[in-house]
């Protein structure tokens, strides 16, 4: 069993609140526009990260983080880039990869807009945790937990941090 944190779009905000929301996770993945090394120690100190850099994070960030990263979680296949879009309307780099192999577990950030779907074309599910940041046009900041145990995904919670407005 494998406890996650989620979030995206911090655009170099840390939270406060983080080791409270993500304290018991195993990892942490942010997918992308980390914006700041402070957001990255930040993280690293509450549990182990996996991240995506984003359209954007600087030059230390973007060697340190992949544009995208494929892996395998217990026995779920995530897959985890900044910019994919969403079931029905996936970006273009994206797509017809996505379609040749699709994983179990497709996130991705980018819009700010808290996404979670069901993709029963290709028997996916696709989470975009919204914006954890200040910046962009969301108006409510947010991560997300779940758990995934063998091939199940479960225990999804959206966790609002507060007003994207100071």
């Amino acid at each position: 069993m494998k406890r996650v944190g989620l979030l995206s779009d911090t655009h170099g905000h840390v939270d406060p609140r983080w080791p409270e929301v993500f304290g018991g996770v195993d990892e942490i993945w942010h997918a992308g526009d980390i914006g700041s090394e402070e957001v990255v120690k930040a993280l690293e100190t509450i549990a182990p990260l996996r991240a995506v850099h984003g359209n954007i994070d600087g030059v230390r960030i973007r060697a340190r983080f992949p544009a995208e990263m494929r892996f395998r979680c217990e026995e779920v296949e995530v897959w985890i880039i900044h910019i994919g879009g969403y079931p029905g309307r996936y970006a273009p780099e994206v797509r017809q990869r996505i379609r040749r192999a699709p994983p179990r577990l497709f996130i991705a950030g980018h819009s700010h807009i808290l996404k979670v779907m069901y993709d029963r074309k290709l028997d996916l599910l696709h989470i975009n945790p919204g914006a954890a940041g200040f910046t962009g046009i969301h108006t409510r900041r947010t991560v997300v937990r779940f758990v995934i145990e063998g091939k199940e995904i479960r225990d999804l919670e959206v966790v609002e941090l507060g007003p994207r407005n100071r």
